[in-house]
């Protein structure tokens, strides 16, 4: 049996905080979540773009309960900001989809100083999911799903001593990197939430070949290279609707067969209905995990561990 949006379960009472929900997928998710009856915290960079996200997410379910709060993934002081905010509005949140991101964009740097797919795609992640942590540990089955993409099956590992591409810079790997990054951050939260004996969960999720701004976007900005028109064409052409590849993210966030741990994907991997797959463990999957933990707590100089459930 094929599994859609029809399969979301009525969320009455639940908040859920959706990254880069005033475009795509996050838009998307926004608008399938607030239908089922979420509170939804639409967290997101551009106001003009948000506040024309919320008029249509109103426009299609106008009981709709929303609220907006400015969130700028490449800059720190914007996220602690952002997880101040919805700490002051509410007790808990029960489902955080990290969905933002950036793709194949020139080098540049981030607010901090961080490489800036590595420091959207993954650091800033990193320290909003760790700002919200104590409202989603009060939750009573909170999830946080984390949006990846196959192109992490291309990267390097994470260098410690090169962590901000100093010494080399591709659009396409870097973007690699961070999608790699935001496998190994899933991962390593389900572990921990798992050896806190926590009630939340941990999931991963990606969209397939969907046809969303972030093609256009790369071949505007000019990171892509000569591959990225192509690649635009491509998508434009075959790739799916956010309607559709948006599907693993809402499968992840609200199946309640869904566990910890777990990825969702396209069946047919870049096409397909929403499937549960298995995620592939490279060797030093383990090692990799507590680089990344290291990395980011000493970039960030935010720690991210989960203290044990009483």
């Amino acid at each position: 049996m094929v599994w859609t949006e029809r399969d979301v379960p009525d969320l009455t009472g639940r908040t859920a905080v959706v990254t880069g929900a005033n475009g795509g997928l996050g838009l998307q998710t926004a608008l399938v979540l607030a239908r089922a009856g979420a509170h939804v915290v639409l967290a997101a960079r551009d106001p003009v773009k948000t506040a024309a996200a919320e008029t249509r997410i109103r426009a299609s379910s106008p009981a709709a309960s929303l609220e907006t709060v400015p969130l700028d993934l490449g800059d720190l002081s914007s996220v602690a900001a952002a997880a101040a905010s919805v700490l002051d509005r509410h007790e808990r949140v029960d489902l955080l989809v990290d969905n933002a991101g950036v793709m194949a964009v020139p080098r540049r740097t981030t607010a901090d100083g961080f490489e800036e797919q590595f420091g959207v795609n993954h650091l800033g992640h990193w320290a909003l999911t760790a700002g919200l942590l104590p409202a989603l540990l009060r939750s009573p089955a909170a999830r946080v799903v984390t949006v990846t993409s196959t192109a992490r099956h291309r990267a390097r590992r994470l260098d410690p001593a090169d962590v901000h591409l100093q010494r080399g810079y591709g659009a396409w790997s870097a973007y690699a990197r961070s999608k790699m990054a935001n496998l190994h951050f899933g991962l390593g939260l389900q572990q921990r939430f798992a050896a806190a004996g926590a009630h939340a969960a941990s999931l991963l999720a990606h969209p397939g070949l969907t046809n969303t701004d972030l093609q256009a976007r790369a071949v505007r900005e000019g990171g892509a290279g000569r591959l990225g028109p192509v690649f635009e064409l491509v998508t434009a052409r075959s790739g799916m609707s956010p309607f559709e590849g948006v599907r693993p993210q809402l499968r992840a966030a609200t199946d309640p067969r869904a566990r910890g741990g777990e990825l969702y994907a396209p069946r047919y991997g870049s096409h397909g209905p929403a499937v549960r797959r298995p995620v592939l463990r490279r060797r030093g999957l383990q090692e990799q995990i507590g680089v990344l933990w290291q990395v980011s707590e000493r970039e960030t100089g935010i720690p991210l561990e989960v203290a044990p459930v009483p």
